[in-house]
């Protein structure tokens, strides 16, 4: 069926369930960023592939609200759909909600899969639609009724994440998680985040593209662990484990019956952005404490443990990505390469270290114009082939048992870059390193820093759409809070006060429309620096191993500051490097880190 079928269909359910408009979000029961392909209805109604955007069908419009990340990607994938890109974050453009209200009338009904909205983002529909008289009807998945063919659930291998790389034993996970239910005077917490569970449990899995979580729910008590998973994908020794540990295993389905077995006089604490709209429903009668999930919090500072491995999965990622420009470098002088091949080869060389479970997000390979497409998917029948010649963008990473990976290299493959370019790469540069330097007393936020990385941009008149940085798991999601460094205002995110042991991204940008992008990112970890009169303060180690292209260098735009600073970075990448390299890998390394 094509997307205008579906849309079609999609009416015809409208019209029999008495509904004026129904929305479709991104999520899934567990309120993830990426989800298992049974739950991308939205991908599945719109043809629209991106991880961010909702999609909005009254009886005779549809919109696609995403944001400025997608732009170019959107227009090109809903193209003949029938369905209208709106643009998220444009001056005068309407959000969907704002546009549904212009849309209904007082008594309309408004229809949504309660099972994949939030408790807080159903509360935000009543608070946006609720003046206008407009219902709300959360009990559909009308996309379920058409979707033939519809992707089961997932259900990958669960091994254990051995305590050697997580530094902390489930026993002393659960311990800290029942301290501070006492403290909050609760009975029980309710987890329904992948990563929660995987971090509390030490278990991992793939039944999310590149997110190595699975598919459950976990309750804990003062006195019991009930872990909601299907056991016949939990092989016997670990499940001897955990029963010697005094976790239970309950079917995924029975969640809510093990939630409703929890008297109703006693607190269950639930943190309303995770919970399912559905499951708070459900459980009205109950006592419920609303609290962020303090798991966001505890994996979000990683341990010596996981620090120290960290560090050895950046030396594998960069000894892989070396690999991956020497082979490019070499291919380029006889043949033509698609952005496919490269982000294949690059998958093929990190398998090869050793721990490497997987790619972290599928690699964004962007070449000249494609790369100023921030989000951009190579796809076999319609990518770019890149030549001896312009910029290509490659923001990759790799989970491995001891750590997770995110960077990002803007290079020339050949030819002379034009001033233009130039000066945008030192711009972005400069911003990167701004970032890197920088000292800042305890309790400063990511909004706070977010300036350091847009100043010389912004002097120049130029901007970036996305944020400057996420915080990065440690095997787990490669966006995780709950930290991360923005220009939004409003982002809750980027209030959250960094702290030592935090893992975040640092990659400042600029893109130029069907001619380039530019990206450069490095992962930093916050460390303690100094205290003073006036205070801690803390600081940014640079975790990322791989050179930074000097081919796009407008040196005369850099102070004697910058340039220390890159070249002790590359002097200390070429050391982290160069003892897992061979002697032909290593003269190219050399080269690559040579001093300004």
């Amino acid at each position: 069926m094509t997307a205008k079928e579906k849309i079609a269909q999609l009416r015809g359910l409208m019209k029999e369930k008495k509904l004026d408009a129904y929305l479709v979000n991104s999520s899934d029961p567990h309120q993830s960023e990426y989800v298992a392909d049974r739950w991308g209805t939205r991908t599945w109604l719109s043809g629209f592939t991106g991880s961010a955007g909702t999609l909005v069908v009254t009886e005779n419009e549809a919109g696609l609200w995403t944001d400025s990340r997608y732009f170019i990607q959107a227009e090109r994938e809903l193209k003949d759909s029938g369905i209208e890109l709106k643009k998220q974050g444009i001056p005068h453009a309407p959000e969907h909600l704002d546009w549904l209200k212009e849309q209904l009338s007082p008594n309309s009904q408004l229809g949504f899969d309660g099972q994949v909205t939030s408790l807080t983002q159903a509360r935000y529909l009543k608070q946006k639609l609720g003046s206008k008289g407009i219902h709300l009807v959360g009990q559909y998945d009308l996309a379920d009724k058409i979707w033939t063919d519809r992707p089961s659930l997932p259900q990958s291998f669960v091994f254990e994440h051995n305590i050697k790389f997580s530094g902390a034993s489930r026993a002393e996970k659960i311990n800290r998680l029942r301290e501070w239910l006492k403290k909050e005077n609760g009975h029980a917490v309710f987890f329904p985040a992948l990563d929660d569970i995987a971090w509390v449990l030490n278990i991992r899995a793939s039944d999310v593209e590149s997110n190595p979580v699975c598919l459950s729910y976990l309750l804990l008590t003062k006195d019991e662990v009930i872990w909601c998973v299907d056991d016949s994908r939990v092989d016997q020794p670990l499940l001897s484990k955990l029963e010697a540990e005094g976790i239970q295993l309950k079917a995924y389905e029975e969640t809510l019956n093990e939630l409703k077995k929890i008297p109703v006089s006693k607190k269950l604490i639930i943190d309303p952005s995770s919970i399912s709209h559905i499951f708070y429903e459900s459980l009205s009668a109950n006592d419920l404490v609303e609290k962020n999930s303090p798991v966001q919090a505890m994996k979000a500072v990683k341990n010596e443990v996981e620090v120290k491995n960290i560090r050895k999965a950046m030396q594998k990622d960069g000894v892989a990505l070396l690999r991956l420009f020497r082979w490019l470098e070499e291919e380029l002088n006889h043949r033509k390469v698609s952005e496919v091949e490269v982000g294949a080869q690059l998958a093929r060389f990190r398998s090869e270290q050793e721990h490497y479970h997987g790619e972290s997000f599928g690699a964004i390979v962007g070449y000249k114009g494609n790369g100023a497409i921030v989000h951009y998917s190579a796809r076999e029948d319609s990518c770019a082939y890149l030549e001896k010649e312009g910029m290509l963008l490659l923001d990759s990473g790799g989970q491995y048992w001891d750590g997770t990976t995110d960077i990002t290299r803007t290079v020339l493959l050949g030819g002379t870059p034009s001033p233009e370019q130039k000066e945008h790469y030192t711009l972005v540069l400069k911003g990167m390193i701004g970032l890197s330097q920088v000292r800042f007393p305890k309790g400063t936020s990511g909004l706070q820093l977010d300036v350091l990385a847009r100043q010389y941009l912004w002097t120049a008149g130029l901007n970036y759409g996305h944020g400057t940085g996420h915080g990065v798991g440690f095997f787990l999601n490669v966006h995780e809070g709950p930290q991360s460094i923005t220009a939004n205002a409003n982002a809750a995110k980027g209030r959250t006060s960094l702290e030592p042991g935090m893992l975040t991204s640092n990659e400042p940008g600029f893109y130029r429309e069907n001619h380039y992008g530019i990206r450069i990112e490095n992962l930093v970890l916050c460390i303690e620096d100094q205290q003073t009169d006036y205070g801690q303060f803390l600081k940014f180690e640079t975790m990322t191993m791989f050179p930074i292209s000097h081919d796009l260098i407008e040196q005369s735009m850099l102070n004697t500051s910058e340039i220390n600073w890159l070249n002790a970075y590359h002097q200390k990448v070429y050391d982290e490097l160069s003892p897992f390299v061979h002697e032909a890998e290593e003269v190219w390394l050399k080269e690559k880190c040579a001093a300004l």
